[in-house]
């Protein structure tokens, strides 16, 4: 045995492990990440705030927020994204940026659409328009997964998914907090409803796609993996519907029920803890400028912070190590909160608890799309990874309606005592998962 093979590998260097960041793939995937974080806000929290102010009630506001089911479905057309050409765009672009670039010219499509009517005169133009920002958004979240994860090898998908965060996390200040600036800034009245300042607004979100879009056409389509041919329909819907669901389970056979088990429950102590966050900081007497200093802008610096570390840590550690370590900070953090509603108005706790909360996030948030990352096959990359984003908030998302319910029977403390120990079974699947290899 020579000395190179008993020899192990040494680590990289914290220099060259944060350097990774400055590449060109993590810098697109900045870029590619604000794209797919812009439209998000503008069709549910936006949207809601935009059709308030003119005078819709709040029944038929709740009803609309079911546009945003278009992303817990997404992998029903995951598979024509992953296996489907676009006429003359995908010999132009490649199958991954001819799909991102069509969905994206839909989302543009869609907000100039929403800009141009006014919810007062007519609702349903908005309604549509919408619909057609949602599908835009979830197809364009399935291609980009898809492009990322083709992108990279399995080393540096944490820092892909670190950089991505942090382009989404930005999206989301400007979709939320930047809309409201930019209509009040261009309102001609003092208050009340003025259709053009979110006319203004809208156009402005729609303007800034170009970021996403420039950085399609400038980027390289990731190597193409050759798909056998169909011999007919039949063949070709057995390619792009099934295949991609049994080549998951001939790889990992029954170990497949625990890997799903796993992502149904990662983030289900964030998930659920989330929906009585608000409504918790109200009822503590925070005023709408601390939630919005601390929360809004703060704590997403601290979730970018967390996301950044995460992916380092992922590349020197390994992501199941990070991946555990996440799911124990995400649970105890809960406890954090529960701490935190026993002292009323606090707001240099509310800062301290923030702080932690958002950066165990950004730290589980990236090991989690990381091992995701890992779990697909790169030639079902948009169906697989699809099929698992959706997953990860269903059962979390029907579990936090019941939030309410328990927060009046027993009160915020208990309420965030119990989301901690929801994490528990959590600890168990990530041992156990880290213990799995394809067959």
């Amino acid at each position: 045995m020579t000395a190179s093979a008993s020899t192990p590998a040494a680590k990289p260097s914290w220099t060259s492990t944060l350097r990774v960041y400055l590449e060109p793939a993590s810098l697109r995937m900045l870029i590619l990440g604000f794209s797919a974080g812009l439209p998000l806000l503008l069709v549910l929290g936006t949207l809601s705030f935009w059709l308030r102010e003119a005078g819709i009630d709040r029944t038929t506001i709740g009803y609309l927020s079911w546009v945003g089911l278009a992303y817990a479905f997404k992998w029903l057309w995951a598979p024509l994204v992953d296996r489907l050409p676009i006429p003359l765009l995908t010999r132009w672009l490649g199958r991954r940026r001819s799909w991102l670039l069509l969905s994206q010219l839909a989302i543009v499509w869609g907000l100039i659409a929403m800009s141009f009517n006014d919810p007062q005169v007519a609702l349903t133009p908005v309604v549509w328009g919408a619909l057609a920002v949602a599908f835009g958004s979830a197809t364009q979240d399935i291609a980009l997964d898809a492009f990322r994860i083709e992108s990279a090898d399995i080393n540096r998908q944490a820092a892909l998914a670190a950089s991505y965060q942090t382009g989404y996390r930005l999206a989301m200040i400007w979709a939320g907090a930047g809309v409201l600036w930019i209509a009040a800034g261009v309102q001609t009245v003092t208050s009340g409803y003025q259709h053009g300042a979110w006319h203004t607004a809208y156009l402005v979100m729609a303007a800034s796609m170009a970021l996403g879009i420039v950085t399609v056409l400038l980027s390289p389509e990731p190597l193409r993996r050759p798909m056998p041919a169909a011999k007919n329909a039949l063949d070709w819907l057995r390619g792009a519907l099934i295949e991609p669901f049994a080549d998951f389970l001939r790889r990992y056979q029954w170990q497949a029920a625990l890997i799903l088990a796993l992502i149904a429950v990662y983030r289900i102590s964030d998930v659920v803890m989330g929906i009585m966050a608000n409504p918790f900081y109200v009822d503590m007497g925070y005023t709408k400028a601390e939630v919005a200093t601390v929360t809004k802008v703060y704590g997403v610096i601290m979730t970018l912070a967390g996301a950044f570390i995460g992916g380092a840590m992922a590349m020197r550690l390994g992501v199941m190590r990070v991946l555990m370590l996440g799911a124990v900070l995400s649970a105890a953090s809960n406890l954090l909160f529960a701490a935190l509603s026993t002292r009323g108005h606090d707001l240099t706790g509310l800062i301290f608890v923030i702080s932690a909360d958002n950066l165990a996030g950004g730290i589980a948030s990236a090991a989690f799309i990381a091992y995701l990352s890992g779990l697909t096959n790169v030639n079902y990359s948009a169906t697989q990874y699809a099929l698992f984003s959706s997953m990860m908030l269903l059962l979390p998302k029907f579990i936090a309606g019941y939030s309410g319910v328990y927060v009046d029977a027993f009160g915020y403390q208990h309420f965030f005592t119990a989301t901690a120990l929801l994490g528990a079974p959590v600890l168990l699947l990530v041992w156990l998962a880290a213990r799995v290899k394809p067959a």
